[in-house]
């Protein structure tokens, strides 16, 4: 290898809630001479996920927190420079669990797929051909069940999930309404994603405009925030509705738990069902589902958008900034 150092992002203290930036330190670290069975990769983009959050908090998750004085957890998309596997070779565009860093050495557990769409750009496996694009595909088409004439309401519509699930639903014959924050994520919603009609939480009256969006009740129900957004969904429900929560992000913190609204009674009386979704559960249908996304892709019936911030040094505050709600598509970090 001609790079003799591997700059990488660590997680220096452990944060309650959000990570900021000053949790985070980078670092140069020698580049490994690999071993029998190991491969390098050289990462061109990293990505910046909301899950993020959960993995460097202390309370309990689906995955065990990243140590102090680790390498951030994170999943990249890159180039195999260096094999000693037989099960890749040099130059082969790999994505997978690679962490924050210039440089990945994996025996080939981390190594989540070959990327065989190389047709369409790299950076796309991190997003709509990647968890979020798999995460939308599965949980609507899977948990929420959608039928054609349904109503089918997202929360963090013009997001890399989001915006997804939106125009998946169009594709089943379903009516869409977005909830976004602002009036830029509101039009990207209408103009680009295609969703029927997009509200502003910042600035509409949630429920004043959901039930005027939705007069006959919420069909199927897209939660990536949880809190007062979907307290105010749940209400318009309708009967036998289905909620699939996928995220949380508008919850700051689960210790202790917040107390709200709940949300039994409108389970019962609606005759609804909710069920959490995990995209890892769903790992051996990957290939199924990526091949499809890829095809509407190409066809131009699935469009995206990426949030593209250039150097190792945008990483710190990537989480920070996510939840703050200043990405406009899914955030990636590019290296040089």
């Amino acid at each position: 290898m001609s790079a003799a150092f591997n700059r990488q992002v660590r997680l220096r203290a452990r944060p309650s809630g959000i990570p900021q930036a000053e949790h985070f330190e980078i670092v140069e670290a020698p580049v490994p001479v690999l071993s029998d069975r190991q491969l390098l990769v050289r990462n061109a983009f990293l990505s910046v996920e909301p899950a993020m959050r959960g993995w460097v908090n202390a309370v309990a998750n689906y995955s065990e927190p990243v140590g102090i004085g680790e390498v951030m957890r994170s999943f990249a998309a890159g180039t195999v420079v260096a094999s000693r596997h037989p099960d890749f070779r040099e130059g082969d565009q790999v994505m997978g669990m690679f962490g924050w860093q210039q440089f990945a050495v994996s025996d080939g557990a981390s190594v989540r797929r070959k990327v065989k769409e190389t047709d369409l750009p790299l950076s796309l496996s991190l997003g709509v051909l990647g968890l979020n694009g798999v995460t939308a595909y599965f949980g609507l088409l899977d948990v929420g069940t959608p039928r054609p004439g349904d109503t089918v309401v997202v929360s963090t519509a013009a997001g890399a999930v989001g915006s997804a699930v939106g125009q998946i639903a169009k594709m089943m014959g379903c009516r869409t309404v977005g909830i976004a924050g602002g009036p830029t994520k509101t039009r990207l919603c209408v103009d680009e994603f295609g969703y029927d009609e997009a509200i502003d939480y910042k600035g509409d009256d949630l429920a004043e405009r959901l039930a005027a969006a939705c007069p006959r009740g919420i069909d199927v129900y897209f939660d990536n925030t949880a809190g007062a957004i979907s307290d105010i969904v749940y209400a318009r429900l309708a009967v036998g509705a289905r909620v699939v929560v996928c995220g949380t992000a508008s919850v700051s913190s689960w210790d202790p738990p917040p107390q709200g609204p709940r949300v039994e009674r409108h389970l019962l009386v609606k005759r609804a069902r909710m069920s959490g979704m995990l995209v890892f559960d769903y790992a051996p249908r990957f290939e199924e589902a990526i091949a499809r996304l890829a095809m509407w892709v190409r066809d131009g019936r699935l469009r995206y958008r990426e949030d593209i911030h250039d150097g190792i040094e945008s990483c710190p505050g990537a989480i920070a900034e996510l939840y703050r709600g200043e990405n406009l598509g899914k955030r990636l970090i590019r290296l040089g």
